[in-house]
């Protein structure tokens, strides 16, 4: 299943998660970052707003079957 959310969080490797468990000042951790707290929220509200639409035609997928079924 791939993943449908907003890219907020890093995805480590296995040898990046071990140096974070020595990096004790957190200087490692790095998130996907944008040019000024605007853009990231744009970013963020297009994300769900693609997320729901997914949402949204996946379900109206699934009904259409029943839908037709019933009318017949």
């Amino acid at each position: 299943m791939e993943s449908n959310t907003y890219e907020l969080f890093a995805e480590s490797s296995f040898w990046e998660g071990f140096a974070r468990v020595l990096d004790l000042g957190g200087n490692l951790s790095m998130f996907n970052e944008s040019n000024s707290p605007d853009e990231a929220d744009c970013r963020a509200i297009k994300s769900d707003w693609q997320i729901i639409g997914k949402d949204l035609a996946g379900a109206i997928e699934s009904e259409a079957p029943k839908k037709s079924s019933v009318t017949e």
